[in-house]
């Protein structure tokens, strides 16, 4: 008996998460690149085997919970969508399906307060700083919690930096070349302050004006990659509303945030406001991205450095910018940009991936950072928040510490003339 995905009854992205199944041939060119199947070996945990087993649950052949196991451990990370010779959009296909699943799983107690833990205090730095402080005064309870509340202690620093105020608006240093909005970010806003005021320093030197813009919040890539669509279209309405239209770029420097926001097209699709989300997704530029178009000249690092760049995969993979961070770092003197082993696998992080799945994150973020180690960097740069502390706290783990550093970070260290180690 043929089963036929019913389109029409599967919600407003029905077209495109059938297209995305029908252009998969099972030609296994994804197996290589996709971290779940290359650590586990399991054919479900690959992306062909998933994309089989939402076929077979969008089309009523199997139920939707028993596909949920091998769809959960799925990173999102998109590099099957660069392996593959197909074309096949699978991110098309993943996002609207977790957010449909969703409404129909059963989740236990623990894995409902740890979500809510997650959905009422990452998208607000307040909330979250002082989440990150309680959450360093229980370590000392860690064994005796459920899980996945060990895993998050676990990724809390030993300190947090202080709180950086940004302004409202960041002058272009000389003659302005460009204007631009920037998004702060959440998280990122408590864990590594520093990165914004990198950020706004290279961009200001390259003659561009930065402007953030007041009530803007989380972009929802956390929500929208969870499945919890409704939450992350919530939380892109104010970002739909709070972003000038009189600007040249709308920034972003970290790398899920960019890849959620550059999908705003996909979560309003058959809302009012798609139209508006799609222009608005049309402006979305990594900082990268962005300035790899200027002159970007900095003056030399006060010693030779070799450099390990790690390539996020919602940037490397969702957006498809792997060029313009190495040619901004090829530009510092002083500075070898090195390539990592595998660099095309995941480092574990993806979101909240490792909260949720903490064991198999864990597997997956040591080999990344054995493979940092087999590059002979002596520091690593990277282009999202959530790969920065992964790897960070792998290195650590390893007893094995590098400084680890957004790219933004680097530039803005070469133009300060100040040491990647200091």
């Amino acid at each position: 008996m043929q089963h036929v995905i019913p389109v029409d009854q599967i919600g407003p992205n029905g077209a495109e998460m059938a297209h995305a199944i029908e252009q998969c041939v099972h030609c296994g060119f994804c197996l290589p690149a996709c971290p779940t199947y290359v650590t586990l070996g399991e054919e479900m945990d690959s992306p062909r085997g998933r994309i089989f087993l939402m076929k077979s649950a969008l089309e009523g052949s199997i139920d939707t919970e028993s596909t949920l196991p091998f769809v959960d451990r799925c990173l999102g990370c998109m590099a099957c969508v660069t392996a593959c010779p197909s074309g096949v959009q699978y991110g098309e296909l993943l996002v609207p399906y977790r957010a449909r699943a969703e409404k129909e799983r059963t989740r236990s107690r623990t894995q409902k307060l740890a979500r809510a833990l997650v959905r009422r205090t990452l998208p607000w730095p307040a909330r979250f700083r002082a989440a990150a402080v309680a959450g360093r005064l229980a370590a000392p309870l860690r064994p005796l919690l459920p899980a996945p509340l060990p895993a998050m202690l676990a990724l809390l620093p030993s300190h947090l930096p202080p709180a950086a105020a940004l302004p409202a608006v960041y002058p272009a240093e000389g003659k302005r070349l460009a204007r631009v909005a920037l998004l702060a970010g959440c998280v990122q806003q408590v864990l590594a302050p520093g990165i914004n005021q990198a950020t706004l320093r290279v961009l200001a030197r390259n003659g561009i004006e930065v402007v953030i813009p007041r009530g803007q919040g989380c972009c929802g890539s956390l929500m929208l990659h969870n499945g919890d669509a409704e939450a992350a279209r919530d939380l892109a309405r104010a970002n739909l509303h709070a972003f000038p239209q009189d600007v040249d770029a709308i920034i972003t420097n970290a790398a899920g945030c960019g890849s959620g926001m550059k999908e705003y097209g996909l979560l309003f699709k058959g809302e009012p406001e798609e139209e508006e989300a799609r222009a608005f997704a049309g402006r979305v530029r990594d900082v990268t991205e962005f300035l790899a178009h200027f002159a970007v000249d900095p003056p030399p690092l006060p010693a030779p450095l070799k450099l390990a760049y790690h390539d996020a995969c919602h940037l490397a993979h969702a957006q498809g910018i792997t060029e313009a961070p190495r040619r901004l770092l090829g530009a510092i003197p002083n500075l070898t940009v090195v390539e990592i082993p595998e660099g095309e696998l995941c480092c574990g992080s993806a979101g909240t991936y490792n909260l949720e799945q903490p064991e198999l994150a864990a597997q997956i973020g040591a080999r990344k950072a054995q493979n940092i180690l087999r590059s002979g960097a002596q520091a690593v740069a990277a282009g999202n928040i959530g790969c920065i502390v992964q790897i960070r706290a792998t290195l650590e783990r390893l007893g094995k510490p590098l400084p680890i550093l957004h790219t933004i970070e680097v530039l803005d260290r070469a133009y300060r003339g100040v040491s990647i180690a200091g």
